[in-house]
Parts: C-alpha cells; sequence; structure tokens
C-alpha cells in the first residue's frame, strides 16, 4: 500500500459511475467507468487500496437507481468498516447543478425550494446537467448519517 493519504468521491447513481481522488481536499484523479455498479466496484477498490492509502470515502446516497445505491452502500459500508475507514453520504444534487436526476420512465427526481425531494415529470426547457467531480472536495456538505436515500417513485 503507498502512503500517499487519499480521499474517495464516488458518484455511482447514473451512468458513467464517477469516482474522485482527492488528496488534501483536491481533485489529483479521475476514474470513470460505464457498467454495473456491483461489477465496477470491487476492482476500482482493490486497485485503489494497491496504489493509496483511503482515509475517508464520501458517496452520493441518492435519488437515482435504486439497484446503485443499494450496491454501493452494501459494498462501502463493508468496505468501511472492514478497513476502519470513516462513510459520510450526500445527495445527488450537489453534484449536478442542482438539476432532475432520472428516476423511473419519463419521471424525474427534483431538489425543492424547500429542500425535499420530490418526483414529477420533466417540463419542456428544464436543462439537465451531468454529474461532475469537484476540483476541490468541500466535506461539509457531507453527513454520517450515510444510509440510502431512497425515493422511489410510484410506477404510472
Amino acid at each position: 500500500m503507498q502512503e500517499l493519504k487519499v480521499d474517495i468521491l464516488l458518484i455511482s447513481i447514473s451512468s458513467p459511475l464517477l469516482v474522485g481522488v482527492y488528496q488534501n481536499k483536491k481533485l489529483i484523479q479521475t476514474i470513470e467507468f460505464e457498467g454495473k455498479t456491483s461489477d465496477l466496484l470491487p476492482d476500482i477498490f482493490m486497485k485503489l487500496k494497491k496504489q493509496y492509502n483511503i482515509e475517508t470515502i464520501f458517496y452520493v446516497n441518492g435519488p437515482g437507481s435504486f439497484m446503485a445505491i443499494k450496491i454501493a452502500y452494501i459494498f462501502l459500508k463493508t468496505y468501511c468498516i472492514a478497513n476502519k475507514i470513516p462513510l459520510y453520504a450526500v445527495d445527488g444534487f450537489a453534484f449536478n447543478q442542482n438539476s432532475p436526476i432520472k428516476a423511473l420512465g419519463k419521471k424525474y427526481f427534483f431538489n425543492n425550494k424547500d429542500g425535499k425531494i420530490s418526483v414529477n415529470n420533466l417540463k419542456e426547457g428544464i436543462e439537465i446537467y451531468p454529474f461532475k467531480l469537484p476540483e476541490e472536495l468541500d466535506i461539509t456538505i457531507f453527513s454520517d448519517e450515510n444510509e440510502p436515500n431512497y425515493h422511489l417513485p410510484a410506477v404510472n
């Protein structure tokens, strides 16, 4: 294991899966993969563990793909317990300019002004921004309440 101490940020609620490696809260490496979260996470973290000394893991705990959220949480929670690493979470709106996030079918998750998440159809003219890893990691937006943030829309 390398002595380079880093923090990891994982955004797995949509495709592509994004992993940011941060040293002193500055982005030093970006990893981007297409594919299933369940297939990708073990390989990614095996490589990261060989290359870095991971101090903290941050992840997006929703809303988004129900399965990706569940898989990421179970994997990260287990990894963090086994390696004695703290795990923190935040919702995905922090990394897509607060734009709607794909839910199911034609439905999208919206971050309302009151801070509550709702599900609705996407109205014409509303722009969707891709998820982006920040150049500098603001740890103040994360919480140690890291359980999945499921928002399951009603199926129409």
